[in-house]
C-alpha cells in the first residue's frame, strides 16, 4: 500500500483510496474496493456523479434501471448519474475499482472508519440504526436509497 492511500472498512468491506479527489485537478476518485460474498448496498440513485466499476477480482450481479448484469474479471460497468443500480457481490469473495467524480469520496469517508488491519472488518449485519445513518451520510452526498439490495 503507498504511503498516501487511505486505509478504510466501510460497512462489511475494506477501501482503499487509490486517487484521492484532492490529488487532482478534475477531481477523480478511484477507490478499490474488497467485499465478503453477498455484500449488497441498497437499490440507490447518485445525483451528481456517474460511477464506473472495473471488476478486479470475483463474480458480482449488478442491477441498472431494472437491467441485471452479471460481471467478472477484467469486465466494466458503468452506471450514469440518475440511475438506479445496485450490486451484490456473488463469488466468495469481490474486488473491484469504483471511479466517480462527485461527493462520492466524502460520502465514503463520513460513512467508513480507519482500518485497523488489511483485512476485511467483522462481518456483522447493521442494526437499524447503523443503516439509518448511511442514508442520512448518503442523502447528504445527493445519494438518495430507494430500495433494498439486489438478490
Amino acid at each position: 500500500m503507498s504511503a498516501n492511500t487511505d486505509s478504510l472498512w466501510f460497512m462489511t468491506a475494506h477501501l482503499l483510496i487509490r486517487l484521492k479527489q484532492s490529488d487532482n485537478t478534475e477531481g477523480q476518485s478511484i477507490i478499490e474496493h474488497r467485499m465478503p460474498k453477498d455484500f449488497a448496498p441498497p437499490l440507490h440513485v447518485h445525483h451528481q456523479e456517474s460511477e464506473t466499476f472495473v471488476i478486479l477480482e470475483g463474480r458480482f450481479r449488478f442491477q441498472r434501471d431494472g437491467d441485471v448484469i452479471e460481471a467478472g474479471e477484467g469486465d466494466t460497468i458503468h452506471l450514469p448519474k440518475g440511475s438506479v443500480h445496485g450490486f451484490r457481490v456473488l463469488s466468495d469473495y469481490g474486488r473491484c475499482l469504483t471511479i466517480t467524480h462527485g461527493p462520492f469520496e466524502d460520502m465514503v469517508r463520513a460513512a467508513a472508519r480507519p482500518a485497523a488491519t488489511d483485512t476485511l472488518p467483522e462481518q456483522m449485519p447493521p442494526t437499524l440504526e447503523q443503516q439509518q445513518a448511511l442514508a442520512e451520510i448518503c442523502r447528504a452526498h445527493g445519494i438518495d436509497f430507494v430500495g433494498p439490495p439486489i438478490a
